[in-house]
């Protein structure tokens, strides 16, 4: 099991919070047996640390909620006793993969389902605090102050709403577009793919809408979720045609 798909830090992830109950119902559908003493228990075991409100009821966040699933899949699918789960998720904390799990049944080899480097999930959720300058992203993406004018005309890069500066989006693109000009890539060329994006997006969007307009807190974050989820599995689907398509020409 890698970091990347396993639980970030408690402290991060959505800001929505949750009761225990709510929680319940997130966890109830994978993991029957879940209870409220079981949630309880772990967090007794310092496993989570959800937040306490000043009355003293438990809020939940995001991550509380993937950090239970990672011990509930870990218990279930691989044995494993709370005490070693308990050091898995401290390493994950300090940044560190967790040990591999040893399987417990026949597994298809590893390389036949590899996610190639593609981002996962929690790629998607992740946000930083980078901004860049137009002369930095030219300077560090290591392109000319023309080709960052063509992507902006296509609609490839832009600086964020209000700021002016551009965020690590735009660095990777920009990076990409330049090691795509080697092989005779244009901007104008790169339009094609921003199009097929963009309809990926629209699609997402559309089908988490009814949870996004909820006025229900954990909904909204459900919601939050199901677009990370959602477009981590796109660009797999995608990338993976992608790949099927060349090996059949």
């Amino acid at each position: 099991m890698s970091a990347s798909s396993a639980p970030g830090s408690a402290a991060g992830g959505s800001r929505a919070r949750m009761n225990i109950g709510q929680v319940l119902d997130q966890l109830r559908a994978d993991y029957p047996g879940i209870t409220i003493p079981k949630i309880r228990f772990l967090e007794d075991k310092g496993l989570i640390k959800p937040e306490r409100t000043p009355s003293g009821y438990r809020k939940f966040s995001a991550d509380d909620v993937e950090r239970l699933r990672y011990v509930l899949r870990m218990q279930r699918d691989h044995y494993l006793p709370l005490k070693v789960i308990g050091e898995h998720l401290d390493a994950i904390d300090r940044g560190l993969e967790p040990p591999p799990i040893e399987a417990v049944v026949p597994t298809v080899p590893t390389v036949a389902l590899a996610a190639d480097g593609l981002p996962s999930a929690e790629s998607f959720a992740r946000r930083d605090s980078l901004r860049l300058s137009r002369r930095e992203l030219v300077k560090i993406a290591g392109i000319t102050d023309e080709l960052l004018v063509q992507l902006e005309q296509f609609g490839l890069v832009s600086p964020r709403t209000g700021t002016g500066h551009f965020d690590t989006d735009a660095l990777v693109i920009a990076q990409t577009a330049r090691e795509l000009a080697e092989f005779g890539f244009e901007p104008r060329h790169l339009r094609a793919f921003k199009t097929s994006a963009d309809r990926e997006v629209g699609l997402v969007e559309q089908v988490v809408a009814p949870l996004k307009n909820g006025r229900d807190a954990a909904a909204r974050a459900r919601a939050d979720d199901a677009v990370s989820e959602i477009a981590a599995l796109s660009v797999r689907l995608h990338a993976t045609l992608v790949k099927a398509g060349l090996r059949s020409t």
